[in-house]
């Protein structure tokens, strides 16, 4: 079961009547399905974006606020921030997020794209990738995803799919991340390092790798911020096999120790959802399913996942907490 105490200070965690949920449909047998009317982000809800896809959603206030990748129609990947009252129907501003930042050297970033948002303490901190000749993880912060704040850049190029553990672990902060190459990285494993004041980041652990001959042969990393539960912190992330036809990008979950999350308790076996519908198969990158956002229901521990199709639009799929659980642990191969 979940951990009610850290849940209802977290932000991945809804209290609002309107939670975004749908009945599991008849006849599925999956610990986790899709949402009859996905996408719910077109690629096209502004007038210049492309594409809108990987990124980011928390509760916020009566509802859901977000960071939204939005690759333009001039193929540029840019932050936008977005608010909703049910998480289904979203508002993304037409305009890109401007950081406050002193720092010009690491402001003018040639691109941002695939964010996180995870709350912490007092705020909202949004980690992305971020071009610092090559990508690495860039982190900033708001406090009502009107104004935004640009801190310095977490690691040293090259590193993607920068996740926060939304609270401090033995008091520091912590991230998961994805070492990689300047490319289209054919490789990739999870590690996990601290900060005590969210600036320097060391102490870098090795927390799990690539599975041979399986959805997740070639490069795996992290999704949503982690969700605290009485048996581990539940962490989704992405898989990704090379196929005749090029990278399938699949999602799994795992369960990594309370105190040291660099611990792997349980991991999925197999995948929990893979690129099967049209929108997810078609579309600028064909075959990824990519989860970026969790967000909790406390009260009927249920869960919502918002995910990028085809590096195109956004779906979103849904999974009992207690089912998926008892799932990743029977399902289990470390």
């Amino acid at each position: 079961m979940l951990k009610d105490a850290v849940l209802v200070n977290s932000a991945s965690t809804s209290t609002v009547e309107d939670f975004p949920w749908e009945c599991r449909p008849e006849k599925c047998d999956d610990v986790m399905w899709r949402y009859s009317r996905n996408p719910i982000i077109p690629r096209n809800l502004i007038p210049s974006s492309n594409s809108i896809f990987n990124s980011a959603v928390v509760h916020y206030e009566n509802g859901y606020a977000g960071v939204f990748r939005c690759d333009n129609k001039a193929r540029q990947m840019r932050l936008h921030s977005g608010k909703s009252i049910n998480g289904y129907d979203w508002q993304i501003n037409s305009e890109p997020i401007r950081f406050v930042c002193s720092e010009k050297a690491i402001s003018d970033f040639y691109y941002g794209y695939d964010p996180r948002v995870c709350w912490i303490d007092d705020r909202y901190y949004i980690t992305w990738c971020n071009w610092y000749h090559g990508p690495t993880i860039g982190v900033g912060y708001t406090y009502d995803f009107k104004e935004f704040y640009q801190l310095e850049n977490a690691f040293l190029p090259f590193n993607r799919n920068g996740v926060l553990f939304p609270r401090k672990i033995n008091g520091k902060y912590v991230m998961l991340s994805r070492p990689s190459d300047n490319g289209h990285t054919p490789f990739g494993d999870i590690y996990c390092s601290e900060s005590p004041d969210m600036c320097y980041w060391g102490k870098h652990r090795f927390v799990m790798g690539t599975k041979p001959w399986s959805w997740q042969h070639t490069k795996i990393g992290p999704g949503p911020t982690p969700i605290e539960t009485s048996e581990g912190w539940l962490v989704f992330y992405h898989g990704v096999l090379t196929s005749c036809n090029g990278f399938v990008y699949s999602m799994g979950a795992a369960l990594l120790d309370i105190d040291e999350p660099w611990k792997v308790l349980y991991r999925t076996k197999s995948y929990l959802l893979s690129p099967q519908t049209d929108y997810e198969c078609v579309g600028d990158v064909p075959n990824v399913v990519f989860p970026c956002a969790a967000v909790a229901d406390k009260h009927k521990k249920r869960i919502a996942i918002y995910y990028g199709c085809a590096d195109t639009v956004t779906g979103l799929a849904f999974a009992e907490i207690d089912e998926l659980l008892a799932h990743i642990k029977k399902d289990s191969e470390l």
